[in-house]
């Protein structure tokens, strides 16, 4: 591959890993604001996973930055505590959704409305869609397991925002209020799969976001 044409992939790369930091920013601030006022566990859980992936995307932009230096894929220190920091903040999130989750269905807690959690979900989905497309087709350009594991990542992202959709368009339909409770315990099952997976990644695991694999020698895991 020319020079040119490898410095402008990466260039491509580096704008995606800033715009996935930006989105989930933004997205973090909508969603908790919205879900605590209207009392939506689901929206309010999803907005901290968002910020907590800001911390995992800063970690993958570190890596691309270091790939354009001296054009290797390895961890480093940074990247590493970076992934341990987001494991464990994954694992709080997950034990603080399930505690809240069983508090409101023993209480019979009906959030107020689940309207935004369809707009945030549908947003969500769309531009995620777009980020994965995109860091697909840049991976496989530069033969990137890192970026394309990237890609898995943001695919994640879109399987919470499916069950956020599912659990929101349940409760307008219906009214029943437990639908939110059960879509935030949802999420926390995949926020304790992702912490699981970044602690995976930063003692040498190279999974993806989406794919289940045991340990194994860097950049050998396979994208389901």
């Amino acid at each position: 591959m020319a020079t040119i044409e490898r410095n402008n992939l990466l260039a491509r790369a580096n704008l995606l890993a800033v715009l996935t930091i930006g989105y989930n920013l933004v997205e973090g601030v909508v969603s908790m604001a919205l879900g605590a006022a209207d009392e939506t566990l689901a929206l309010f859980g999803f907005g901290v996973d968002s910020f907590i992936e800001v911390i995992s995307a800063i970690g993958v932009w570190h890596m691309i930055r270091r790939i354009q230096a001296n054009n290797g894929e390895t961890k480093d220190a940074f990247e590493q505590r970076a992934l341990k920091i987001t494991g464990g903040a994954f694992y709080l999130l997950t034990v603080g959704l399930i505690v809240t989750a069983i508090m409101n269905m023993v209480s019979q807690h009906r959030p107020t409305t689940t309207f935004w959690g369809i707009v945030v979900s549908l947003v969500s989905i769309s531009f995620m869609w777009l980020l994965i497309h995109h860091k697909t087709k840049v991976g496989t350009a530069l033969n990137s397991p890192a970026i394309l594991a990237d890609a898995a990542c943001s695919r994640a992202c879109v399987y919470l925002s499916v069950v956020l959709l599912i659990a929101s368009v349940g409760f307008q339909l219906t009214g029943i209020g437990s639908l939110d409770a059960i879509g935030a315990l949802l999420i926390a099952w995949l926020t304790f799969k992702e912490g699981r997976e970044s602690f995976g990644k930063a003692n040498g695991m190279t999974c993806s976001c989406s794919c289940s694999c045991s340990a194994k020698p860097a950049m050998e895991c396979s994208e389901k």
